[in-house]
């Protein structure tokens, strides 16, 4: 369980910083559109893909918190064994 404890503070962690970084309203002016960070920029970054991302997996994180406590309640003898 405390594995999944720190996995999920990590997860929570990258969540913080990816608000943090995007808080800033990137304005598109400069961008030629033909460098590879110009192409990140715009298919990746501002799509927000990351924060998107790192919310799912911190989702699933807390719902397989919530199963293994349930497994650990409902069978404890097997929780223990396992």
């Amino acid at each position: 369980m405390s594995i999944l404890v720190v996995n999920q503070s990590v997860i929570d962690t990258f969540i913080s910083l990816f608000c943090f970084l995007y808080i800033p309203d990137m304005k598109m002016t400069g961008f030629s559109g033909d460098s590879i960070w110009d192409k990140f920029v715009c298919s990746y970054w501002l799509t927000r893909a990351p924060l998107w991302s790192v919310l799912h997996v911190s989702t699933y994180g807390t719902l397989l918190m919530a199963l293994s406590r349930y497994i650990a309640v409902i069978y404890p003898i097997y929780y223990k064994n396992v």
